[in-house]
């Protein structure tokens, strides 16, 4: 039996739980298949670092979520002028992507749209990225989901997802960058995205003989709990990340050039910093490196520890948000 799940909550945390909760908690014994949607965020793979895959000071401005999931393969962009779709089932096929994307090729050609399904785990069409696709494989079980671009703003997935200037040397796998569409225009019939996801839908529930499945309200707290302990988590979407090392260059207007050395450790935590530059100051940077070490590279923790210190003793005319903003953006 295949049931069909689908998720109206466009919360990014909650979906990625919801994910992994139907591939862990229900009945083994069936297939699954999902559409989801979240609101503007950052979905990065299991096996990245963060920090090389986004554009710090871009998602903080835009206020985009970001995530890690639990499969491997590049970062993607979400918003609300995406779809997402997820097949759980058994790990028959080992690790073939063609599998899980023909259905959703069939489905957008039945609806105009030339699919072609390209290199390893991409779909596009006229040469041009739409999907990308990543494969979770566990206990003989196998999830696999991928975008669908159907009119989101492309403009904002090219910048959020561009790391920017600073030099990040990091173990993780990096993203590769393509060349994207939405596939809204090749549509044979114009339709909004809720048209779009009603169309998909009612394709997939008559081509595969589907049952619609809805959880329950012990089911969703179950999930709510994962999406708390985990996908809320700045250590799970950040702390994950492989050993980096970073280098951020900035000349700030009345205080100068400043460059910092960043050795960043897995478990996202400053391993050792250094300052450079034409700046001056009162203090001894050795001061505030001792006050940095140790602690992970997030704005919370490093706000806290810096409240009771002057930043502007050691950079002159530099406020202590400034130079927060330097470190994580």
């Amino acid at each position: 039996m295949i049931f069909y799940i689908e998720s109206r909550d466009t919360d990014p945390y909650r979906n990625l739980a919801l994910e992994q909760y139907v591939f862990d908690k229900l009945d083994r014994a069936n297939n699954y298949f999902m559409l989801w949607q979240n609101l503007n965020a950052i979905i990065v793979g299991k096996y990245q670092n963060t920090q090389a895959e986004i554009n710090a000071a871009f998602v903080k401005e835009k206020d985009i979520t970001v995530v890690r999931r639990l499969s491997g393969g590049g970062a993607v962009y979400h918003d609300l002028g995406n779809l997402n779709f997820t097949f759980i089932t058994k790990a028959d096929k080992g690790v073939d992507f063609s599998v899980f994307c023909e259905p959703i090729r069939s489905a957008l050609c039945s609806l105009g749209v030339p699919v072609e399904i390209s290199g390893r785990n991409d779909m596009t069409v006229e040469g041009k990225k739409f999907s990308g696709n990543a494969q979770y494989i566990k206990e003989g079980r196998i999830m696999h989901h991928g975008t669908i671009l159907y009119d989101s703003d492309l403009d904002l997935l090219t910048h959020a997802l561009n790391p920017g200037d600073d030099k990040i040397e990091s173990k993780g796998i990096k993203s590769l960058r393509s060349r994207v569409t939405n596939i809204r225009p090749y549509m044979k019939t114009d339709m909004p995205i809720s048209g779009f996801w009603a169309a998909l839908k009612g394709y997939m529930i008559n081509a595969f003989d589907m049952r619609e499945l809805n959880l329950t309200h012990e089911q969703s707290a179950v999930v709510e709990g994962l999406r708390e302990k985990t996908y809320a988590q700045w250590s799970w979407n950040y702390g994950n990340s492989p050993s980096y090392t970073l280098r951020k260059t900035r000349r700030i207007e009345g205080c100068g050039k400043i460059e910092i050395l960043l050795d960043v450790e897995q478990e996202g935590k400053i391993k050792n910093i250094a300052f450079y530059g034409d700046f001056f100051g009162q203090k001894d940077l050795s001061e505030l490196k001792e006050k940095l070490i140790g602690l992970h590279l997030e704005y919370n923790e490093l706000k806290a520890t810096l409240n009771n210190v002057d930043i502007s003793q050691y950079f002159h005319n530099l406020s202590n948000e400034a130079f927060l903003t330097l470190l994580l953006s």
